[in-house]
């Protein structure tokens, strides 16, 4: 049996990435929700609770076992280095579990693993193909700031000014989905759908 195409889903805060995973997902596509999963491995996976504990003390899990929030949160918020040491313990542990995942799904044409940092971590490289989400800034704060009413404008700024730029995106992508308001994504989502799929057949 040949392996299934391993496909990147990815795009900006905002842009709508999500949204259209679920479309792929209607189409009977399997999504490997990478952030998501990356939150649950802090709790589930024993080699990466180690490794945290290790480097960023006992306080990383609560008595009952549960990831201590808020004190991860303190440690790596606004400091660089402390999450860059976070999302290198993380990313890893994420790579294992899709590709147990990978194989658990080795029956569809192709798979597709959303993640917000494919193209920051170069985990882009791995996949044969890569789609990015992308929608104008402005449209995407005002995503953000209506989704996550917690956050200010400033930390969502913060946040846009981090992740890679548009521009590198559309180097880096094989594929490029437009998700402003103006852009019907359905018609653009089945015709990647068939171009993956005709990649398959071949």
């Amino acid at each position: 049996m040949t392996k299934p195409l391993l496909i990147g889903l990815t795009g900006g805060i905002g842009s709508g990435k999500s949204t259209i995973a679920r479309v792929f997902q209607s189409l009977g596509i399997p999504i490997y929700y990478a952030d998501d999963r990356g939150k649950a491995l802090l709790t589930e996976d024993e080699q990466l609770r180690k490794e945290v504990t290790a480097t960023f003390g006992e306080s990383s899990y609560n008595g009952d076992g549960s990831l201590n929030r808020q004190y991860l949160a303190e440690k790596v918020f606004s400091n660089n280095d402390e999450l860059a040491k976070l999302n290198g313990l993380v990313h890893p542990a994420v790579v294992r579990d899709f590709e147990t995942w990978a194989k658990l799904n080795c029956s569809a044409p192709y798979l597709i693993k959303e993640a917000a940092i494919l193209f920051e971590h170069g985990g882009y490289k791995a996949m044969d193909k890569n789609i990015a989400v992308m929608a104008e800034k402005e449209l995407r704060k005002r995503r953000v700031l209506l989704r996550d009413p917690q956050r200010s404008a400033a930390q969502v700024d913060d946040i846009l000014a981090k992740q890679t730029s548009d521009n590198q995106r559309r180097k880096l992508a094989d594929f490029l989905i437009d998700n402003n308001d103006s852009q019907m994504v359905i018609p653009q989502v089945m015709e990647i759908h068939q171009a993956l799929l005709s990649l398959t057949s071949h």
